[in-house]
């Protein structure tokens, strides 16, 4: 079960994915704890999620773990899965508005990163965490 969790190929370029993905999840992650009203539960009651202050701490938890573990290539695949549905629903809540009220071109800027997240969360479920990664060593010990 883990070799397949784990499964990865030997490219050497993925880790440039994988320290955009991880270090901007990372990042935003700690950033709902240090700063809840703007980043955390704050931002989820303004776009009117319900339970704010329990989806807030559930969100940056998911972001900081998930977002460590593809920093370091370890099960980077399921690592991946909550990342792209945290990025599907903050589509879903936040563009959605822009798109209505400010048009194509202004949600489309607005939303850069967020696309940006998601994509590159696909890849790394469909590719892994590529050459550099503790999923490697562990394909390569089980080799």
């Amino acid at each position: 079960m883990i070799k397949r969790l784990s499964a990865t190929d030997n490219a050497h370029t993925t880790i440039l994915i994988r320290l955009m993905v991880g270090a901007v999840f990372l990042s935003e992650g700690i950033q709902k704890f240090l700063f809840p009203d703007v980043r955390g539960a704050g931002r989820f009651e303004k776009i009117g999620l319900p339970a704010p202050e329990f989806l807030g701490a559930f969100v940056g938890t998911f972001e900081v773990l998930c977002g460590a573990f593809i920093l370091l290539g370890l099960l980077t695949r399921v690592a991946s899965m909550p990342l792209i549905i945290i990025m599907l629903v903050a589509i879903a809540t936040t563009k959605t508005e822009v798109l209505a009220n400010d048009g194509f071109w202004a949600m489309l800027h607005g939303s850069r990163t967020d696309w940006s997240m998601l994509l590159g969360s696909i890849f790394l479920l469909i590719k892994g965490a590529g050459l550099y990664s503790v999923d490697h060593s562990i394909r390569d010990k089980k080799n």
